[in-house]
């Protein structure tokens, strides 16, 4: 018998759930307020014209064996839950990949109880099937109840939008479906969600080609974030 082939890596063009899933993402940061902030405004139409000039090339999407972790347990209510609300097109294009995301940690040492509550999947980026060295976008998941700790990106200026489920990011607000939260480059946060349901955030990240390929996410241990607004 013959030895089966490999996976063959496709375009974009040729993968329409990802397309329609970048989509969402384009209309989550082309249609949502900035709330009058510039630093917001300026994220979003980086964010926006990063994605447009990937879509534009029509990148390789690489086929990534599915991974799961435990808190994946959760994905299908957080999913009925974004559903539900105003984001149930970002929520019904992550649906119709949910087979193919890999869930991973992004550290080498994971406290016990955080590793059975916290995962995340890349979706466009230098690891994401979707291939970039300019943006990534992805989705952290949650479990209720749960405390991310004080933890920082160097170089990388990142957001956060709601899809499902409530949190808040160093005990400032409450953040509901829709809510966007920015952190600029060594901006220290934590994040806690709410005791009755799942939390899922989509996240973009931008910073430099070199930085984005080796992010350097750490954890900084129990000293106490230094509050900020809701931006």
């Amino acid at each position: 018998m013959s030895e089966p082939s490999p996976p063959v890596d496709l375009r974009l063009r040729e993968c329409p759930n990802w397309t329609y899933l970048l989509r969402e993402f384009d209309v989550l940061y082309r249609n949502g307020t900035a709330g009058g902030s510039p630093s917001i405004r300026s994220h979003r139409k980086r964010v926006r014209d990063r994605l447009s000039a990937c879509v534009a090339s029509n990148p390789v999407v690489v086929a990534r064996p599915h991974e799961a972790k435990p808190v994946t347990a959760h994905f299908a209510r957080a999913l009925d839950l974004g559903e539900r609300s105003s984001m149930q097109g970002m929520a019904r294009a992550l649906r119709e990949v949910r087979g193919d995301l890999t869930w991973e940690y992004g550290y080498e040492k994971l406290p016990r109880a955080l590793a059975q509550k916290y995962a995340y999947c890349e979706v466009l980026g230098p690891k994401g099937p979707v291939q970039s060295d300019s943006l990534i976008l992805g989705f952290v998941l949650f479990a209720p109840a749960t405390t991310y700790p004080q933890h920082s990106h160097q170089d990388i200026e990142e957001s956060y939008i709601s899809v499902s489920g409530a949190w808040s990011e160093n005990d400032t607000a409450v953040y509901a479906p829709g809510s966007l939260i920015l952190n600029r480059p060594g901006d220290e946060h934590r994040i806690t969600t709410g005791e009755l349901d799942p939390c899922l955030l989509a996240y973009a990240w931008t910073g430099a080609a070199g930085r984005l390929a080796e992010p350097m996410m750490k954890l900084t241990g129990t000293r106490k974030a230094r509050s900020r607004g809701p931006y």
